[in-house]
């Protein structure tokens, strides 16, 4: 299935053929895959695992031609949870809610650069009714990593099938935390562990804390999550578990490793920055009832 949309001067094409959305979007998300690095690796994750990866309602592609035919946005819904914007002109994001209403398309979230969300819901809002703020994250990207000083206990090791059990219960906690009800904590587990992307610190032979990161792709990795249970924080696990997934990240070829932190926890914002973390820009996730 696909469509076509005017815009003004640009065009909204939407297809739920991943084949069709790489031939036409994927060189367009690698220019910049710092801003557009959830798109590039949700896309990658569905041509590895499978269409419905994410669940069984088919995804949805999109990319926005200019009048020159030059692709300057693109965005992917991948049901239960929400659309994901790229960056692209205010007024493509402004005019998307219209073209996705055409298409009969529900969605519960928006999440993106903070002004194309707004421009988003300020027209999502006419159909849809008040939006509520889910998150207000920030895009941290790394510098030049330092590790922490006075290292904790322990060390960093790659999680095994052993762990799994653990992990899925850590991955849960962490999605409650975020108020991420959607989050499929045993699919996201076994996916990680199975190509080495999700590494714990261990303190005498016990997992204190975790940190996910993504496959390398456009030279671009990201941590995440990152999670310590209640009784083994604010002992420094958090901070050496994610630098050692960090070293990791660039180990595997990645020259930019990024993070999201939830701005409402100024605690995990000091962390990155003290890790050598710069902000790289503001990110938003709204919520429609």
């Amino acid at each position: 299935m696909s469509a076509d949309h005017q815009t003004g001067r640009m065009v909204w094409h939407t297809s739920s053929d991943l084949r069709e959305h790489v031939a036409n979007a994927d060189a367009f998300l690698r220019e910049r895959p710092t801003e557009n690095t959830v798109l590039l690796t949700v896309a990658a994750t569905l041509r590895e695992r499978g269409h419905h990866a994410y669940g069984t309602v088919d995804p949805l592609f999109g990319w926005c031609r200019s009048s020159g035919g030059e692709v300057v946005g693109a965005f992917l819904h991948t049901p239960p949870r929400g659309v994901l914007l790229s960056h692209m002109p205010v007024e493509a994001a402004r005019a998307l809610p219209d073209e996705l209403a055409a298409l009969g398309r529900r969605f519960g979230e928006i999440h993106g650069h903070a002004p194309l969300v707004e421009a988003f819901t300020a027209r999502q809002r006419e159909i849809a009714g008040a939006p509520r703020l889910m998150r207000h994250e920030r895009l941290y990207r790394l510098g030049e990593l330092a590790w922490p000083s006075p290292a904790p206990a322990g060390s960093a090791r790659r999680a095994r099938p052993g762990d799994r059990a653990a992990l899925v219960s850590w991955h849960d906690a962490f999605a409650r935390e975020i108020g991420d009800p959607e989050s499929v904590a045993t699919v996201a587990v076994d996916y990680r562990i199975g190509y080495g992307g999700l590494l714990v610190w261990e303190v005498d032979g016990v997992a204190t804390s975790m940190a996910g990161v993504s496959r390398p792709i456009a030279d671009m990795a990201r941590i995440g999550p990152v999670y310590t249970p209640p009784e083994f924080r604010g002992r420094g696990y958090a901070g050496a578990v994610t630098a050692a997934a960090s070293e990791v990240a660039r180990q595997a070829g990645a020259r930019e490793v990024l993070l999201f932190a939830d701005m409402a926890n100024p605690t995990s914002n000091g962390l990155y920055q003290r890790l050598g973390f710069r902000a790289a820009g503001d990110y938003l996730v709204m919520a429609f009832d």
